[in-house]
């Protein structure tokens, strides 16, 4: 299920070429921080028959923070609270980390989904009218004591991140008291005077968020959750410097866990039928769950013993997945106690469980120690600069590691730079993972460094570090000397032109790099001709991705020439690049002529229908490309009706996005001609495209007739219950689709009837999402669960029984 929000432009405001593309760039950057457990997931933006756009974004199961509060707050705990409080501060401190001002906070845009946090609606509808006058009432319309004085006083005042962390203030302030204005009794003295500060009246006096996330996780620690019944806590601690000092947590790690086995395993033990050797799995599953991690590998270890070395049985014994369990201390020192053992594990991954330095210490300690673990996954905790120099000084001691994770760690330079020095000393990572960490030119430097000298490493994800220009060129000068490195993410770190210049120089002596990631890097159309210039004469690359880098038409036709030359690149992103046809052409005839790119990504790139055109003439030449992407694109129908024709002649093209490329019920009539025709697309996606009834029952028919579809996405396409019903009639002669996307279609429930209807009698889909369409999405494993079950659930989903 997901959830549309409309954005209804103001058709009376003088828009601006430069306004408009303000708002696009913000919509690509939210596309790209939706992925944060705290940050409402983004997937996309479609517009309507009326001309206005609306955002696809997650759907939230328990509503808005407010309504949430309303329902649960005398159930709610000091702990609960704060934890709420601090997931809100952690993806607010994402944002800010990212340079993105929410400028609408408030507790009807903080969104609650399985009682996690989640920031939403970032102010996006506003954002045009922003240029205007802040102060104006489109502006304060709504949620007024959300908002800082400022804007109220100062003419045409720019809200900036302290006006954020001013709505923030009020946010706290209603998560203790589920309403305002005075605090409830309960409320720890130094929360209140958190929140008191972060509404100063004076911006310069309101702490950072980084300041603030870090106050929370204090205030967690030391359990002032504990006094929340104590209803004197306010002014019993009101002359206190430290109201809670006697009450703090202790941090010492002590062991809980018995170091011995249940009496269910024994040396005597000789397991010999299948029915004991389950009942094993369960309990080393249900000890897992339970955090229960000496147990656990015991009872793997005796499963081990006796399953007759079962692939299944050895990947559960050594690989551990715990990302998101938020371990208690005393868990954590268990696991830790199972690191220092060396036994089965060899992957182990920690993500999203709120480390911070300490247990960073503890766990590089075990890593000292370990001589079985081949893989940790340490992204997303809090492990800071201290604990990436414990783990890089691990990293000398350790010898059998060869993939390390440690992205979203706020390691800094300081941790970057111990990194760099371990890298020196280490002889067997080959992987390495520091995406978003601020390390700066500085860091990133040190590591560059460290790539001259470094024999092992072949991967390397520097992704969104503030690298800059001088960063880039580090990195540029060790590409020319390293003989090992394969793979290089240098996304997001706003190296410009002169730095992808210096790049692209080295990228012509290198001899080993087979994969480089610059997107999102500013290059402009300048860079983009470098880099086009480097292909021609690099011999190693073979994937490329230049997306969101502002190439232009220019780049465009500098990268198409470069395909032309190019005898080795198989894979080339070039999404949000402004392409426009002439570039969409030049690319168009590079296809013609090149004999080795299988993957082409030209989404969002303003093609039309002449390079739309242009292109499908290339898939009827081409021999090679196996994948493309023409998404939001508006081909209009005649572009779709041309794709169509190449469609029918093309012989290697497996798979086709079309999403929101405004085909309409014509073009997509002609795809479906094509699909009659086509003997190799495996997977297509024509979600967005206003097909309608008419278009979903043409396709219906195709899939009767066609033999190798197995995906097809037909979301959001209006194909009311006749084209649901046609769809269900060709799922009962359909052999080969596997998946299939009805979600928002307005199916109703005699789309819905036949498509259960369909079910019972069709072997072959695994999977079918018609969320939206009634009240939940249904899933079926054709092998896991009964047919004339599915059908009734299916129905009765759409309100409806059969």
């Amino acid at each position: 299920m997901v959830a549309l929000k409309c954005l209804k432009i103001d058709t009376n405001l003088s828009l601006d070429e430069k306004i408009i593309k303000d708002f696009i760039n913000e919509l690509k950057l939210l596309r790209r921080v939706s992925n944060h457990p705290n940050i409402i997931s983004f997937y996309g933006v479609t517009k309507d028959c009326d001309g206005h756009y609306h955002m696809v974004m997650q759907y939230a199961s328990e509503g808005t923070l407010r309504e949430y509060l309303k329902v649960e707050f005398n159930n709610l705990l000091w702990k609960d609270k704060l934890l709420i409080a601090r997931k809100i501060a952690l993806g607010l401190l994402f944002l800010h980390d990212n340079n993105i001002v929410h400028r609408d906070l408030h507790s009807k845009n903080i969104l609650i989904h399985q009682k996690q946090p989640k920031i939403a609606d970032f102010g996006l509808s506003k954002q045009i009218n922003e240029t205007s006058m802040m102060t104006s009432d489109s502006t304060a319309h709504g949620m007024l004591a959300y908002i800082e004085p400022q804007c109220f006083i100062i003419p045409k005042y720019k809200r900036d991140k302290k006006s954020d962390i001013y709505s923030f203030g009020i946010i706290l302030w209603e998560i203790s008291s589920g309403s305002r204005e005075e605090p409830i009794e309960g409320t720890p003295l130094k929360y209140i005077e958190l929140y008191k500060q972060c509404w100063d009246k004076n911006p310069d006096n309101r702490s950072e968020i980084r300041l603030i996330f870090n106050t929370l996780k204090q205030l967690a620690n030391e359990g002032l959750y504990q006094f929340s019944t104590d209803k004197h806590l306010i002014k019993d601690n009101a002359n206190s410097s430290s109201p809670v000092s006697s009450h703090i947590n202790s941090l010492e790690i002590k062991t809980s866990a018995q170091l011995y086995l249940s009496d269910t395993i024994n040396s005597k033990t000789s397991v010999q039928d299948n029915s004991t050797l389950e009942k094993l799995r369960n309990e080393a599953y249900e000890c897992l769950k339970q955090c229960k991690f000496l147990e656990a590998l015991g009872l793997f270890e005796e499963i081990l013993k006796n399953s007759k070395d079962s692939p299944e049985d050895k990947k559960n014994a050594s690989t551990w997945d715990f990302s998101g369990y938020r371990f208690e201390l005393k868990n954590l020192d268990e696991l830790i106690h199972v690191l220092c053992k060396n036994t089965t594990l060899t992957s182990l991954n920690l993500c999203y469980n709120n480390l911070e330095a300490e247990e960073g210490k503890s766990l590089a300690d075990a890593l000292c120690k370990n001589t079985t673990l081949t893989s940790l996954i340490l992204y997303s905790n809090e492990l800071g600069a201290e604990g990436g120099k414990a783990l890089a000084d691990a990293l000398c001691k350790n010898t059998t590691l060869t993939s390390l994770d440690l992205g979203y760690n706020e390691l800094g330079s300081e941790g970057g730079k111990a990194l760099a020095n371990a890298l020196c000393k280490n002889s067997t990572l080959t992987s390495l993972n520091l995406y978003i960490n601020k390390l700066g030119t500085e860091g990133g430097s040190a590591l560059a460094a460290v790539l001259c000298k470094n024999t092992t490493l072949t991967s390397l994800n520097l992704y969104s570090n503030e690298l800059g220009t001088e960063g880039g060129k580090a990195l540029a000068d060790a590409l020319c000397k390293n003989s090992t490195l394969t793979s290089l993410d240098l996304s997001d770190n706003r190296l410009g032109a002169e730095g992808v210049k210096v790049l692209a120089h080295a990228i012509c002596k290198n001899t080993t790099l087979t994969s480089l990631n610059l997107y999102g890097n500013e290059l402009g159309s300048e860079g983009g001709k470098a880099l086009a210039d480097a292909l021609c004469k690099n011999t190693t690359l073979t994937s490329l991705d230049l997306g969101n880098n502002e190439l232009g038409s220019e780049g465009g036709k500098a990268s198409a020439d470069a395909l032309c030359k190019d005898t080795t690149l198989t894979s080339l992103n070039l999404d949000y690049n402004e392409l426009e046809s002439e570039g969409g052409k030049a690319l168009a005839d590079a296809l013609c002529k090149n004999t080795t790119l299988i993957s082409l990504n030209l989404g969002e790139n303003k093609l039309g229908a002449e390079g739309g055109k242009a292109l499908t003439d290339a898939l009827c030449k081409n021999s090679t490309l196996t994948s493309l992407d023409l998404s939001y694109n508006e081909l209009g129908s005649e572009g779709g009706k041309a794709l169509a024709d190449a469609l029918s002649k093309n012989t290697t093209l497996t798979s086709l996005d079309l999403s929101c490329t405004g085909l309409g019920t014509e073009g997509g009539k002609a795809l479906a001609d094509a699909l009659c025709k086509n003997i190799t697309l495996t997977s297509l996606d024509l979600s967005l495209n206003g097909l309608g009834a008419e278009g979903g029952k043409v396709l219906a028919d195709s899939l009767c007739k066609n033999s190798t579809l197995t995906s097809l996405d037909l979301s959001h396409n209006e194909l009311g219950s006749e084209g649901g019903k046609a769809l269900a009639d060709a799922l009962c002669r359909n052999i080969t689709l596997s998946s299939l996307n009805l979600n928002v279609n307005e199916l109703g429930s005699e789309g819905g009837k036949a498509l259960a209807d369909a079910l019972c009698k069709e072997y072959y889909v695994n999977f079918i999402d018609s969320s939206s369409n009634q009240k939940w999405a249904w899933m079926r494993r054709r092998k896991s669960i009964n047919r004339c079950t599915w059908r009734e659930h299916f129905a009765k989903s759409f309100g409806s029984t059969i």
